[in-house]
């Protein structure tokens, strides 16, 4: 058993340790005795995201995903649209979870098309929105308590298409406005959560891979592990933020 692992653009897409993510996916797979790749994707590289299992893509600035727009539209953005509708496992972060909508919109009106893999938009405000904060996945994306931090100006709103990630019980989330984290659609996992996201929140990270594991092998049983330590973190952050 192996599980491929897609890096997509990890040279401008790693913010506030994104890359982490990589790191608690492989590991958690070794410790239960199963192999993994990454492969890292890079502007200008080919994709060929048929050959993967997970495609983790990271948060950036806004500059970054305006740079991404050119490589994205000579033909990743129609890649990675089948790979979603053929039911690919995607972790998206902030700004990589903005550019699976259909665009960004600066506060100033200044409108930048994405690739419409969601049915979803962002636009920009003023005031950031910033902080530790926590929310809580719907029963279909495991249902545990996400602890994170947060930092974006883009007000996310999501389309009848596709579901939110959770449920926010403290901080922004979406929008700060609907009480919304992230998106939720076939097998794509959207959310604002830097910190890095899963080393934290080890019953999330089991339930990607575990996800993606299905959608290649029928069926995975994923062993326990002892997440003291992982358990300890997370607990700690669920306490200071209220």
């Amino acid at each position: 058993m192996e599980l491929k692992i897609c890096h997509l653009y990890p040279d401008v897409l790693n913010l506030y340790g994104d890359g982490g993510n990589i790191r608690c996916l492989t590991q958690r797979l070794r410790w239960r005795g199963i192999d993994s790749s990454v492969t890292r994707v890079p502007i200008g590289e080919a994709a060929r995201l048929a050959r993967f299992d997970l495609v983790f893509i990271g948060g950036g600035q806004d500059f970054e995903q305006q740079v991404l727009l050119e490589d994205l539209h000579r033909g990743k953005d129609r890649e990675i649209r089948a790979a979603i509708e053929d039911g690919l496992c995607f972790l998206t972060i902030c700004g990589g979870y903005q550019m699976l909508g259909s665009y960004y919109e600066t506060h100033d009106g200044q409108r930048c098309d994405f690739i419409g893999a969601l049915d979803l938009y962002t636009v920009g405000g003023e005031t950031r929105m910033i902080g530790n904060y926590k929310f809580q996945c719907g029963e279909d994306s495991g249902g545990s308590v996400i602890v994170g931090f947060e930092n974006h100006s883009g007000k996310t709103r999501l389309g009848p298409g596709v579901k939110p990630l959770g449920k926010v019980l403290s901080g922004f989330g979406n929008n700060g406005e609907d009480g919304t984290e992230g998106a939720r659609y076939k097998n794509v996992f959207g959310t604002y959560s830097h910190g890095p996201l899963l080393p934290k929140n080890p019953a999330f990270c089991d339930f990607l891979l575990k996800t993606a594991l299905e959608r290649r092998y029928g069926s995975c049983e994923l062993a326990p592990l002892d997440d003291a330590a992982e358990l300890a973190a997370h607990d700690t952050m669920c306490r200071r933020i209220k």
